[in-house]
């Protein structure tokens, strides 16, 4: 068998601050390459800085929500914040460090033409969108195997 490659670009429309479940849209999106891998991995690259990507249970939607809200108390936001970074509003450079915190990027096993999550990993492909006004998302999937 020959290694094989695909890509296309997943496009979220714009969400409202917080965590968001992505997976069933990506799933739309790729299906049709995902199906052909028996062995691989699925990279997932998302190309901004005020959002971010995380695997996590869809069981519970308190846990997208504590999530939110774990991360508003960390990270402080509003005219009092220590941030020098302002100039896209005050909500900017809190969107910057959470993004960092999560990261961009996610790698996901890919066995027998479908996405390899755990139990509670299945279907919990998150975007956690950390600005108020935010704009469409876009999500690189890259996908490696045989």
């Amino acid at each position: 068998m020959a290694a094989k490659w695909a890509q296309k670009t997943v496009v979220i429309p714009a969400q409202r601050r917080g965590c968001h479940l992505i997976t069933p849209k990506v799933l739309r999106e790729i299906e049709g390459d995902l199906s052909g891998f028996k062995c691989g991995l699925a990279h997932l690259f998302l190309q901004h800085t005020s959002a971010s990507l995380t695997i996590n249970e869809n069981y519970d939607s308190d846990v997208q929500a504590d999530t939110e809200t774990f991360l508003n108390k960390i990270v402080p936001e509003g005219r009092s914040a220590p941030w020098k970074h302002t100039m896209e509003g005050p909500d900017d450079m809190p969107a910057h460090i959470k993004s960092s915190m999560f990261g961009c990027a996610l790698a996901i096993p890919i066995t027998d033409g479908h996405l390899n999550l755990g139990t509670w990993q299945f279907q919990g492909i998150w975007l956690c969108e950390h600005r108020d006004h935010a704009s469409a998302r876009k999500i690189v999937v890259t996908l490696n195997g045989i």
